[in-house]
């Protein structure tokens, strides 16, 4: 288990206590000195959502809390750390198309602490990474369906909030 020796949530992060038996994931809006929002293309092969850009993120483990599960996806998916929760973007409920049922999904937005520059990818389930600011983001649309532009519009809203301070 990652140690949160420098972990700051804000004063104002709210997050939710999932009830027993909900399924849970958690996701994370990390950006850059420049404003930019981090995503990662799914690979083609994943059951859901394949090759389409995704922030970083994934279930819950069964006795964490979110802000744990928070910590673990983004140091298993990058390497880097979870240093500070910025703001709660909000829970929105989806059903996959793999047969779990439904889902909540709480999304935050982050500062981590690591080389930015270098992220240490699950290549077995990423096939690239990038970095998206305002003129980029009709890329996240990438095999979407309209209606399907959950990661688009959450990193749309966060590239709004700035470089971190």
């Amino acid at each position: 288990m990652t140690t949160h020796h420098r972990l700051s949530v804000d004063p104002d992060v709210e997050l939710p206590v999932p009830a027993p038996g909900e399924l849970w994931t958690v996701g994370a809006v990390i950006l850059n000195g420049d404003g930019e929002a981090f995503a990662q293309r799914r690979s083609p092969d994943r059951r859901l959502f394949p090759d389409s850009w995704d922030i970083v993120g994934g279930h819950v483990e069964d006795g964490e809390t979110l802000l744990e599960a928070l910590a673990r996806e983004i140091e298993e998916e990058t390497g880097w750390r979870l240093r500070r929760v910025r703001r709660f973007l909000g829970t929105t409920t989806w059903t996959g198309d793999d047969g779990a049922g439904l889902r909540h999904e709480a999304d935050c937005l982050v500062d981590v602490e690591g080389d930015l520059a270098h992220p240490l990818l699950e290549w077995t389930k990423h096939s690239a990474y990038g970095w998206f600011g305002p003129d980029d983001l009709d890329r996240l649309k990438e095999n979407r369906l309209p209606g399907e532009f959950l990661i688009h519009d959450l990193i749309a809203r966060a590239v709004q909030t700035g470089p971190r301070p």
